[in-house]
């Protein structure tokens, strides 16, 4: 996800450019640039980092003036953040300039073909190759750049939102989508274009939101032209009136970035799947796989490493490697792996899950791992990130930024990524059929659908937890892969609201939960496990005999447990393996509208502040450790002191003073 900022007219284009960047951060952050024309050429800036670092190199410009520019803040794909894969883009001849937000799948193929014919490429993107195959095509059939641009479009497979400027059209930009988004603002003899309508909000209040599969060409004093990118046919867009508070068209309409995070997944699956799941082929493509399939094929055992949320999504995968595949699998927390002299053969394989790629209890682990001669595969989420660097192989799980503290979308598209490869080890070994395997990935197929049905919960989940909010105890129950969901569930809740919460195999309630059952302590049972269903129902009625309140997550149609139950959530049914898919949404939910109606800091849940400053550089840690970046910028600079400033948010006194002492003990105690 990154995001898109452009503007036409006859103001200084540059302030605008960057004002809408900035408004546009959430969307990525891995680096940013402008190009902008000045009358006689395009001069374009860009910059690894955040736009702030962009806005400092600028400034030291004597001049960076122009009335037609566009502008990116990038969330990195294809190629690690730096400054040559940052946006914009420009062609070999210098004359077009894009910026793009998606993914073009085949890229590889057109980049060989544009490389028999002499083009050049300085950047590991598709973005590069997109803007090379416009200018191909202007040069090859002697057409204007809508044309030609339209023409590319036709060629490419994948999702894209882009704005194209030409030096020999200087008076237009060329913008077109399919599957980002992409808006242009309409003003008085001057457009602007956004990837949601923050960047324009101070200057017009009207917009118009590109279709799917829609372009436009814009130009100065003239009517904009909108046309199909299928057939050239004309389209006729409606002007729509801005009626929007900026901080919530921020978060997309939602009153906090979780809440719109959780209701992201449905895409973010689609993204992780991308490129991925080849239905009618009937084929699973993972390169970081396909290129070690011998490896996976013959090791005796794998171990998952991971922390937090990421290590629920390995205990789920655990299940998945194991029950689907016939793999042996280890879960181990990456903070204990490597203190306790593990066992590592070389033909045993580590999967290191990781939402930022940073978790330096995790980066250890991989560390160790390698030195005893193990391969390391790595699921993360942020393109260039340590873990992915320090890794014989992986995924990127193409989730998108998470502003809010508590993982959602993450957990989402790592066992997304996990089945894929799950299934896939298991055709390999033959020990699935190809009926089965068929099976198994017309299900996953259909996860987008059911996810966005259980996300029409919201306003049942909103009323649940508004009778349990007052709660001092949760206990969280589950059977088979759903278990590790219990898990989660209880950290969500304890993440966001402060309310104690355990999670547990519900067959384990006899061994001690049980005697803490009463009135007072709801409890959340996920109960859509078919195998073990007479089991959960027996828990379900010895929690009634003790009085206490029930809350089930079931199937579509449940009728026994739902009889019980003082509250009932229904999700559609699928198959054991791609429950985990649709039962964590539930809880994620509850979690979000109880801490809301406690009046919690749901985005940034009591924790250090949001950003930390070092030198001239500004850190934002959201869901990463502080104590990462601390000890990472450590390693990576040549200070010899560290001059902090902290913001509390609502810690007390006494918590701030002992988080100090911590950050005192373990980071400047360390050296």
């Amino acid at each position: 996800m990154c995001g898109i900022v452009g503007y036409l007219g006859s103001k200084n284009a540059y302030p605008i450019i960057l004002k809408g960047l900035k408004r546009l951060e959430y969307r990525g952050y891995d680096s940013a640039g402008i190009c902008l024309y000045n009358g006689n050429k395009l001069i374009s800036n860009k910059s690894k980092g955040k736009i702030d670092k962009l806005e400092k190199r600028i400034s030291k410009l004597k001049t960076f003036h122009g009335n037609i520019g566009i502008g990116h803040t990038r969330w990195a794909t294809h190629g690690e953040p730096n400054d040559k894969n940052s946006h914009p883009h420009s062609s070999n001849s210098n004359d077009i300039h894009i910026v793009h937000n998606g993914i073009i799948e085949n890229y590889s193929a057109i980049k060989e073909e544009l490389t028999g014919k002499g083009f050049h490429f300085h950047s590991d993107t598709d973005t590069e190759v997109l803007v090379n195959l416009i200018e191909y095509i202007q040069i090859k059939e002697n057409v204007k750049l809508g044309e030609a641009v339209q023409s590319a479009l036709n060629q490419v497979v994948g999702a894209y939102a882009i704005a194209v400027i030409d030096i020999k059209k200087p008076d237009e930009i060329v913008v077109a989508r399919l599957g980002s988004p992409l808006c242009i603002g309409v003003g008085k003899d001057e457009y602007f274009i956004g990837s949601d309508v923050t960047p324009f909000l101070d200057h017009t209040k009207k917009a118009i939101y590109l279709k799917d599969g829609e372009m436009a060409i814009i130009r100065n004093h003239k009517p904009t032209q909108y046309r199909k990118i299928v057939d050239d046919s004309f389209t006729n867009p409606t002007v729509e009136k801005l009626e929007i508070d900026l901080a919530k068209i921020q978060k997309k309409g939602f009153d906090h970035f979780m809440l719109k995070e959780i209701f992201e997944q449905p895409s973010a699956f689609i993204d992780t799947l991308r490129g991925r799941l080849k239905l009618k082929e009937g084929i699973i493509k993972m390169s970081g796989v396909d290129d070690y399939i011998d490896k996976f094929i013959s090791t005796n055992k794998i171990t998952i490493v991971a922390c937090g949320t990421s290590w629920h999504a390995g205990l789920i995968a655990e299940y998945m490697f194991e029950k689907i595949a016939k793999i042996p699998v280890e879960v181990e927390y990456a903070s204990e792996f490597r203190y306790r002299n593990p066992v590592i053969d070389k033909s045993d394989i580590i999967i290191a899950i990781s939402q930022s790629g940073e978790t330096a209890d995790t980066l250890a682990a991989i560390k160790l791992a390698k030195k005893q001669g193990a391969f390391v595969y790595g699921i993360c989420n942020v393109v260039g990130s340590t873990i992915s660097r320090e890794s014989d192989a992986g995924s990127y799980t193409h989730a998108g930024p998470e502003i809010g503290v508590a993982s959602t979308k993450a957990f989402i598209t790592q066992i997304t990524v996990l089945f894929l490869m799950a299934v896939k080890l298991a055709k390999t070994r033959g020990i699935i059929s190809s009926k089965q395997f068929r099976e198994f990935i017309y299900e996953l197929n259909s996860m987008k659908k059911k996810i966005n049905k259980v996300l029409t919960s919201n306003d049942k989940v909103k009323k649940i937890a508004a009778k349990i909010k007052n709660s001092t105890n949760c206990l969280y129950l589950g059977r088979g892969y759903n278990f590790p969901v219990a898990l989660e569930g209880a950290l969500k809740l304890k993440e966001i609201s402060y309310i104690h919460a355990e999670g547990y195999p519900a067959a384990e309630m006899k061994h001690g939960p049980i005697a803490l059952i009463d009135k007072n302590m709801p409890s959340i049972i996920i109960a859509t496990n078919k195998q073990y269903y007479d089991k959960i129902l027996s828990n379900v009625q010895e929690i009634k005999s003790r009085k206490g309140k029930i809350i089930a997550v079931v199937f579509e149609g449940d009728k026994e447990i739902s009889k019980i139950a003082d509250y009932t959530i229904e999700v559609p049914e699928t198959i054991a393996a791609l429950t985990p898919f649709l039962t964590t949404i539930p809880l994620q939910l509850l979690s979000y509208h109880i801490a809301v109606k406690l009046g919690r800091n749901v985005d940034q849940p009591r924790n250090l502040a949001e950003s930390a400053y070092f030198g001239n550089s500004t850190i934002y840690v959201n869901s990463l450790p502080l104590m990462s970046y601390l000890k990472k910028y450590e390693n990576d600079s040549d200070c010899n002191f560290l001059l902090t400033s902290f913001q509390w948010g609502d810690l007390n006194h006494e918590e701030a003073i002992n988080t100090m002492e911590i950050v005192g003990a373990e980071f400047i105690g360390s050296n």
